[in-house]
């Protein structure tokens, strides 16, 4: 078909080198996909390349402690794809004997590997012919063909992924999947595309109808929750600090904390003196800090955090408590890890 010709000589003509390019290991193509969600190429490339550095197969990062993965997965975000990272690990190491399925129906049932990562690994991998279906693709075909289903509906899938396999080269799946995702990333990206330098414009049923603007069509909105977050570094004479990890789910699971005082509306600074008065008693603390006068926005998917820290010295020795220089062994969010480097 023409549009998969001209997709492929566009791909072999502008092709980014990336270094899981480099390589058909289907453990690397894992790794590089579970980074890539909702992750730009610039930033998730360093954090690939440190991952194969400190676990160059599957079964070195499944032994590996999940504090370690936490830590060397810190500041890149939606820190639930790492624990289902180590989770899988474990499970290729231990139930697959280090060894990765090799299609695409063995690939879904591993933790942590939907439709698309396993399509990825079984056409990069294997070259079994199953397209790949992600936002770029979905842009890419929508505004093509003109596609008007909301990609957020629970038809998009199936719509999208036939209608990909209907243009795959089976000779070629990692090709024309790479190339796929690669011109939605590269030329007919959410803004700004490329239209008249495209070698799809011929017959793009966007461009023609002026409609590139409004495809793909997605009308679910993610309701966005404001958040007040108190924290509190508390620090004994002999410099030890309290740390408390995050148990519950949510952001941030299993990830370490100062110690938290969460509002549901910003509070003033004597107000939240007293909320810290009923934790530790006043004749304990030496004296209270703001640390920042600036509240920190720190914004996530769905909710925007308003982080604000202050220092407790305490006149008394804690029983618990980390050594201040230890503190950068922990696996932090990074909010908390770049105030723990500036102040």
């Amino acid at each position: 078909m023409e549009f998969t010709n001209s997709l492929l000589l566009w791909y072999l003509e502008n092709q980014r080198e990336l270094p899981w390019r480099q390589t058909r290991d289907p453990y690397c193509i894992w790794l590089s996909e579970i980074m890539l969600q909702q992750t730009r190429v610039a930033q998730a490339t360093p954090y690939y390349l440190r991952f194969l550095e400190a676990f160059p197969t599957v079964v070195d990062l499944a032994e590996a402690s999940e504090e370690q993965v936490l830590k060397l997965w810190q500041g890149l975000g939606y820190y639930s794809r790492a624990r289902n990272l180590h989770h899988t690990a474990k499970q290729v190491a231990f139930d697959y004997q280090g060894q990765f399925p090799t299609t695409y129906h063995e690939l879904l049932k591993l933790k942590g590997v939907g439709a698309y990562t396993a399509a990825a690994i079984a056409s990069i991998a294997f070259d079994e012919a199953v397209a790949v279906v992600d936002g770029n693709v979905y842009r890419v075909l929508a505004r093509f063909f003109g596609v008007e289903t909301d990609i957020a509906s629970s038809a998009a899938q199936k719509e999208f992924s036939a209608l990909a396999n209907t243009l795959l080269d089976p000779k070629r799946p990692a090709q024309f999947n790479q190339a796929l995702m690669e011109f939605g990333a590269m030329q007919c990206t959410p803004k700004n595309p490329q239209c008249h330098q495209c070698p799809l414009q011929w017959s793009c049923v966007a461009y023609r109808d002026k409609k590139v603007a409004e495809l793909p069509v997605k009308t679910k909105k993610t309701k966005i929750t404001d958040r007040y977050f108190h924290y509190l570094i508390v620090e004994d004479p002999q410099r030890k600090i309290l740390l408390e990890k995050r148990t519950e789910k949510g952001i941030w699971h299993n990830l370490y904390q100062f110690p938290l005082i969460e509002t549901p509306t910003p509070i003033t600074w004597a107000d939240l003196q007293q909320k810290i008065a009923s934790i530790w008693p006043l004749e304990t603390i030496n004296s209270m800090v703001e640390m920042n006068k600036t509240t920190i926005l720190h914004k996530l998917s769905h909710q925007n955090l308003y982080i604000r820290f202050y220092k407790i010295s305490l006149n008394k020795d804690m029983a618990a408590g980390v050594p201040r220089e230890s503190l950068e062994d922990y696996p932090f969010p990074i909010v908390i890890y770049n105030f723990i480097k500036t102040y």
